[in-house]
């Protein structure tokens, strides 16, 4: 298998919305994007699927050692080696692969955000930096385009949060800010032991707002000259701006369940996305 294909295969078993935005570009970009998505998901699983704080800890240590080799041209890993020819073309820098891992790591050692500020500065990590490269992947000449990328990125994972909540809390991870559950009267007990309420409702309702104000400020900043070719993020806008509607018309029964749209409904939300922007 090549680095390309194991990059093809991580992509597509993920079944996440990013994949069907991919479809639509050119080859060296397709193979470019595929490229870090594998990267974001290798390095996120090691949060997630390593159960062992100083074992995930340890093999973080060994992906910020295999970025050190990727930009020496020594690169190991196969995602590395699919990244390699993408990383002068595109702007992809060691420092902001970092701030991805660094975003990781916070996974490690933080279960709760005490406020918007701090959960916003992990939110930029984990996804704000993807956004960024992300958008030079697919092609810019106004600086203000990288500006809409993190925006973007950020509504992205407070929607995720949002999906995710139940899922989480059985992780021992509340992404929720503290400050939030005191003003809507909800406990930590009351997501940890998935007790949906009226309050919940209400938080979940909260965020929701929250999260389409962050899509709202990014479609604000994107140039009109560059709206063409960010296409494919506002392919994944408008999945998971669907997403998001979904849930709040189930009532943010997110505590017990995942919800999801199924392959076609993405498919064709993309294809009108890419026909009418």
């Amino acid at each position: 298998m090549t680095p390309d294909q194991y990059c093809q295969q991580k992509a597509a078993a993920s079944g996440s919305s990013f994949y069907y935005a991919f479809l639509f570009l050119p080859p060296e970009r397709r193979r470019a994007i595929t490229a870090l998505y594998a990267f974001c998901r290798e390095v996120d699983d090691v949060a997630d699927e390593i159960q062992d704080a100083q074992l995930a800890a340890t093999k973080l240590a060994w992906w910020r050692q295999e970025i050190g080799l990727l930009y020496d041209g020594k690169a190991q890993h196969p995602v590395s080696r699919a990244l390699a020819p993408a990383l002068a073309p595109f702007g992809i820098t060691a420092a902001r692969l970092s701030e991805i891992i660094d975003g990781v790591e916070m996974d490690l050692t933080q279960t709760r955000y005490l406020d918007f500020a701090a959960l916003e500065r992990y939110c930029h990590r984990v996804a704000g930096v993807v956004g960024i490269l992300a958008a030079g992947i697919f092609g810019y000449r106004d600086a203000a385009t990288l500006e809409y990328a993190r925006a973007l990125g950020i509504a992205f994972q407070l929607t995720n949060i949002i999906r995710d909540v139940g899922e989480d809390a059985r992780r021992n991870r509340i992404y929720l800010p503290v400050e939030d559950l005191q003003r809507f009267g909800v406990s930590a007990a009351d997501l940890l032991q998935a007790r949906h309420s009226d309050a919940f409702a209400a938080l979940m309702a909260f965020q929701a707002a929250r999260a389409r104000e962050w899509y709202a400020r990014a479609m604000a900043l994107l140039p009109r000259d560059d709206r063409r070719a960010q296409r494919p993020g506002l392919i994944m806008a408008a999945i998971y701006q669907r997403l998001l509607a979904e849930i709040e018309r189930d009532g943010f029964q997110v505590l017990r369940q995942r919800t999801s749209l199924t392959p076609l409904r993405k498919l064709w939300v993309a294809w009108k996305t890419w026909l009418g922007a």
